[in-house]
């Protein structure tokens, strides 16, 4: 009698083959919280102290909105003020003062975003070109330095410069010109403090794009060199869609305080221009607030800019997301 073939080994189906032979990741995260905490817990303890900041200067003084609802009294507190309702944003837009506010912060916050937000990302990419690596860290160290000095040696730094007797001045009458004080024009003073505000901030504000040109891959410069690409073709397609979603994001974040400017900047040169031209939202929350005791309109004004600026933050970060940029954060479905 013949002897019977050995069976055949059973073919795997479609679905077993296709099983991996790794663990799952549902499996892999069978952690439970206390397991995640003590593994993560080092990581937690260096977020501490930035979660314990914003909790105690961003998140806390929200309750104080409560202010623009109330007829706030400070020997009453929040609890025993008496509640007004609305009547604290009546009074706010009924106010010809807040109005000239308005118009005073917009025209400067739309001067400088026009022409300050686009000067770090400018001289980001000179500091970029420069091929020696010492003449571009002492390049940096000199740009960053401004940063570091106060709003007050630098607002008597420009007074010497553009005053009414600085040198400016004392160069166009020695040209036989008519003496020009830029410290008290009215007209000039957004161009002022955009400019203020380049010589400060610029340098310090090309950090961020510096790392975000270094996280471009080297290849994709050599391919454009390769395909036949100068330096300008280089940066046009390459550098500045690498840079392009920092720029959207900064570009968001400063949308949403575009109804702030310089509290300090602003206060220190308020009284040469005058309040018609040099009264701001925070100038105006300070003087009406703190100084005259009307908390409550104060407040009002301090919400309206908070709903303010979250609207525009949202809205143009549906913008971005229509453009295919990622803005604040991702769309749920990419």
């Amino acid at each position: 009698m013949a002897e019977s073939a050995p069976p055949l080994p059973r073919s795997r189906s479609r679905s077993e083959s296709q099983v991996p032979s790794v663990p799952s990741r549902a499996r892999r995260n069978r952690l439970t919280l206390r397991q995640r905490l003590k593994r993560d817990r080092v990581m937690l303890l260096l977020t501490l102290p930035g979660l314990l900041y914003f909790l105690v200067f961003h998140y806390a003084p929200l309750f104080g909105y409560l202010t623009a609802f109330k007829d706030y009294q400070v020997y009453l507190g929040f609890k025993d003020s008496a509640w007004v309702g609305f009547a604290n944003f009546r009074a706010m837009v009924e106010d010809p003062d807040f109005w000239s506010a308005v118009v005073n912060t917009l025209r400067i916050t739309l001067t400088q975003l026009v022409f300050y937000f686009p000067v770090p990302i400018a001289l980001a990419l000179l500091l970029n070109s420069l091929v020696s690596d010492k003449v571009r860290r002492f390049v940096q160290s000199v740009v960053y330095l401004p940063h570091f000095i106060g709003w007050t040696i630098i607002v008597s730094v420009f007074q010497q410069l553009v005053g009414g007797t600085g040198v400016l001045s004392h160069a166009l009458g020695a040209l036989g010109l008519p003496h020009y004080d830029m410290m008290s024009d009215p007209g000039a003073f957004p161009w002022l403090l955009t400019v203020e505000s380049v010589w400060k901030d610029a340098g310090w504000g090309t950090i961020i794009f510096l790392a975000a040109l270094l996280s471009i891959d080297p290849q994709l410069y050599e391919s454009a060199a390769m395909d036949g690409a100068g330096r300008w073709r280089r940066m046009w397609h390459v550098t500045l869609p690498g840079i392009a979603p920092i720029v959207v994001l900064l570009l968001i974040l400063n949308l949403g305080s575009i109804l702030s400017t310089g509290f300090e900047q602003v206060l220190l040169q308020r009284d040469a221009v005058g309040a018609d031209a040099g009264e701001v939202l925070d100038t105006y929350v300070y003087y009406h607030g703190i100084k005259s005791g009307q908390w409550g309109t104060a407040a009002a004004v301090g919400l309206v800019k908070m709903l303010i600026g979250t609207a525009l933050v949202l809205g143009a970060n549906k913008v971005a997301h229509f453009f295919g940029q990622d803005g604040v954060y991702r769309r749920a479905d990419r």
